[in-house]
């Protein structure tokens, strides 16, 4: 599949981007080259590779889930600079 200038643009303009001519010839190279990378990447043999989610032996440390007590409100609510009942009361951002 070639990637030409047209697709770049017509891609832009379906993304609402204005690209200058040198970033859509630029662009268009590259998308061009990830595309033959790729093929090159299709054309490699890895039936004998097994799959693998990570490059690198990785485990997650995780912590017992236990039960414990929870932050009471008032406490939670102590450093509140302002507070409406037992909530935090913040200024209104949206009109």
């Amino acid at each position: 599949m070639a990637i030409t200038e047209d697709t770049v643009k017509y891609v832009a303009q379906l993304a609402r981007i204005t690209l200058a001519p040198k970033e859509l010839e630029k662009l268009s190279q590259q998308l061009q080259g990830i595309l033959d990378f790729i093929d090159k990447l299709k054309k490699v043999d890895v039936k004998d590779v097994a799959p693998t989610s990570h490059i690198l032996p990785v485990n997650n440390v995780l912590r017992d889930d236990t039960p414990s007590e929870s932050l009471a409100s008032d406490k939670a609510l102590e450093n509140a600079p302002q507070r409406q009942g037992n909530f935090f009361q913040v200024p209104k951002v949206i009109e």
